[in-house]
């Protein structure tokens, strides 16, 4: 980011948090609490989204980590998606929630739910995103879970960066 733009608060921790615990009571109202729920975080924007999520659901919870790319330093997608790594265990007849930090275009998680369903054989794919950039979208992919929609700002903070840094901010802000 240019050094002279300030980082303004978009959305406060109190708000993040509390609209968080309203998604979980979405996902355990379909999935219930007595099936197993599979959780896989993508790394590493939805971490804390993820870790959040998952303190409030009511069913047996496994969780794994998988790792994609398609924006590697830039601001925008390179238009590629890289699978830095996909190993996971044996999902088939398994309920799973892909956990993402933002949607945009589509195009890093229309693969993995893609992936999900053929490769996985899991029983259901369910896809929960902290932030739907319904304006970026150019794959007719939705989420079944969402937290806030954002406009065409570039945000940061609760496991969002910019270059891997400012991840840690309790806060999702952006530039003005």
């Amino acid at each position: 980011m240019e050094k002279n733009k300030e980082l303004k608060v978009l959305i406060d921790e109190k708000t993040l948090v509390d609209r968080i615990k309203e998604v979980a009571k979405e996902i355990n109202s379909y999935f219930g609490q007595e099936e197993e729920l599979v959780m896989v975080c993508v790394l590493k924007g939805a971490v804390m989204f993820f870790t959040e999520l998952s303190k409030h659901l009511k069913m047996p919870v496994k969780m794994e980590f998988v790792s994609l790319s398609s924006y590697g330093d830039a601001q925008k997608s390179s238009g590629k998606v890289s699978a830095l790594n996909l190993s996971l265990p044996p999902l088939e007849g398994k309920n799973v929630l892909v956990v993402e930090d933002i949607m945009d275009t589509g195009l890093t998680l229309n693969f993995l739910l893609d992936f999900m369903r053929s490769k996985c054989k899991a029983k259901e794919v369910k896809l929960a995103v902290m932030f739907d950039k319904k304006c970026a979208r150019k794959y007719p992919i939705s989420a079944d879970f969402s937290a806030f929609d954002v406009d065409d700002k570039f945000i940061v903070g609760f496991g969002l960066d910019f270059c891997e840094l400012q991840r840690n901010l309790p806060y999702i802000g952006y530039y003005e």
